[in-house]
This record gives C-alpha cells, sequence and structure tokens, in this order.
C-alpha cells in the first residue's frame, strides 16, 4: 500500500490525539502521555496498512485515512491497557 505524504502527517496526527485524549480520559494502568501518543501513533500506522489487506474498505482519500488510523490507535491503545492490568 502506498502512503502519500499528506497521508502518513494524517496518521502521525490522528495518533497523536488519540493518544493523548486516551492519557486524559483513562487515568491510572496508561503508559503516561508519552507511551500513549506513542502506541496511539503505532495503532494508527497499523491499522492504516493492514485494514485495507483485510478487506475493510472505506474508500480511497483522506478520509479513509482518517478512520483508519482513529480506529487503528483506539484499539491498540486498548488492547495495551487491558494487557497491563
Amino acid at each position: 500500500m502506498y502512503l502519500s505524504g499528506e497521508g502518513i502527517i494524517v496518521i502521525l496526527f490522528v495518533g497523536l490525539v488519540a493518544g493523548w485524549l486516551a492519557s486524559k480520559v483513562v487515568r491510572g494502568a496508561g503508559l503516561g502521555i508519552i507511551g500513549d501518543i506513542v502506541v496511539g501513533i503505532a495503532g494508527a500506522f497499523i491499522s492504516t496498512l493492514i485494514f485495507p489487506r483485510l478487506g475493510f474498505h472505506l474508500g480511497g482519500g483522506l478520509v479513509s485515512e482518517i478512520i483508519y488510523s482513529a480506529i487503528g490507535a483506539v484499539i491498540l491503545l486498548l488492547i495495551v491497557r487491558l494487557v497491563r492490568r
């Protein structure tokens, strides 16, 4: 899958925001704000690559990258928080 320059920026931004929000919403078992942001960015990047290969197609372009990134960041943050409990 080819990621455009703006797609990579979207992934970084959405992952950063998702990680930051998770650090604010869920207290206690988190990784700290920096850890949550890093996990959010990783989840956003991984989901943008994996979701289309699994058959989840939301169209093309910037909107689909935003949606994939947000979903992936939240899922990975939830998984990490559940494992750390």
